[in-house]
């Protein structure tokens, strides 16, 4: 019985994002990033479930990838298109160029399932963290303020770092020293403040702030090379 509890969470976050889905094609933008947030509740807690029952299988594994590609990929993917709307007087396919970051997050989980040098870093931007971005980026964002050109542009970006090797630090603390876990601990009291100040105004800049840190990091350790 047990081993069918997280494939359940799985298909919840499978259901989330279906909703978040629907939410970002209505541009209920606020919606969306609530449903994206709780398929990261869930996308963390099946595997949590899966260690802590030892209930692992393949089946499991390939749901997770399959859930994750609508949650975290399409639902971006989505309020992408939806934003870039706007471009529909200049040419119709443009708005579909938003459905990049769904292709680029395919290939992303694509390589994350077959690279085994990924379990306490990740090569590239993590869909979670991408979704997050782009959902709180159409929320903060108002709609007057917003430029179609700039969403384009960040839509080629972002596509770029899901599938770059840039090496992107994670959340996983295996202890609390602070030596080994230093960009983690800066990193989530920086979330913290940023929360306490602009609530879910702060996703998508949280996300730029992971951005800046992971980046940061890979510059800091060539130039001592």
């Amino acid at each position: 019985m047990k081993k069918y509890i997280p494939n359940s969470i799985t298909c919840l976050n499978l259901f989330s994002g279906i909703l978040g889905v629907i939410a970002a094609y209505n541009a209920a933008y606020e919606m969306a990033l609530l449903f994206v947030m709780l398929s990261a509740i869930f996308d963390f807690l099946d595997g949590f479930m899966a260690r802590a029952l030892k209930a692992y299988s393949d089946i499991g594994k390939e749901l997770d990838s399959l859930s994750d590609l609508i949650s975290f990929g399409l639902v971006p993917g989505m309020v992408a298109f939806s934003l870039l709307q706007p471009l529909n007087v200049y040419c119709m396919a443009l708005p579909y160029v938003g459905f990049l970051l769904t292709i680029f997050s395919a290939l992303r989980l694509a390589k994350f399932n077959i690279d085994e040098n990924q379990k306490t870093s990740f090569v590239g931007l993590a869909t979670p963290a991408n979704a997050l971005f782009w959902t709180g980026f159409a929320y903060t964002v108002p709609a007057d303020l917003q430029n179609s050109c700039v969403t384009l542009i960040l839509v080629l970006l972002f596509s770029y770092l899901l599938v770059s090797s840039f090496p992107m630090f994670s959340l996983k603390i295996h202890s609390l020293k602070w030596a080994e876990n230093k960009e983690r601990y800066i990193f989530l009291i920086g979330c913290v403040v940023l929360l306490a100040c602009f609530q879910l105004d702060a996703f998508a800049i949280i996300i730029l702030w992971y951005l800046i840190m992971s980046l940061g990091k890979v510059l800091v350790e060539k130039l001592k090379h």
